[in-house]
């Protein structure tokens, strides 16, 4: 606990947020994210990395995004979520303070391991990421 002011006091290792988010709140969320998809609720945060990602990862976006992310979500498991815990916050105008949601897998449409992250918000499917899985030097 650390002290915030002369008669607040805010619990920094609250054992609850720590483990966010679990394996249920993960699976709900990639449930989410596959209905938004099917409904063609889906935004891009940065049109042109996603653009150039696409391009590396062979499709475009006008006219099969929705069925290569439909694809990489099937693949996608819980357990390949590779982000903070608690989840971490966008600081982008459009989705400010949303929970990000990043995963590793093995893509059976691409034949090579993808990096995916995204957001919901509105009821919304929001793109910030999928691209071939990066060394850790690399971006993610």
């Amino acid at each position: 606990m650390i002290r915030a002011g002369k008669r607040h006091f805010v619990n920094i290792c609250d054992g609850e947020n720590v483990k966010r988010p679990t394996y249920k709140e993960l699976d709900n969320k990639l449930n989410d994210a596959r209905t938004a998809v099917e409904r063609g609720n889906i935004s891009l945060i940065n049109t042109e990395a996603v653009a150039s990602d696409a391009i590396q990862l062979g499709y475009l976006i006008e006219n099969e995004l929705s069925d290569v992310l439909l694809s990489v979500l099937a693949d996608i498991r819980p357990e390949q979520y590779v982000g903070r815990r608690p989840p971490s916050r966008s600081y982008e105008n459009r989705i400010v303070e949303s929970e990000l949601f990043p995963f590793r897998t093995s893509s059976s449409r691409f034949r090579c391991s993808v990096y995916l992250k995204f957001t919901l918000f509105d009821g919304g499917f929001f793109l910030i990421s999928l691209h071939r899985n990066r060394n850790k030097g690399g971006r993610s």
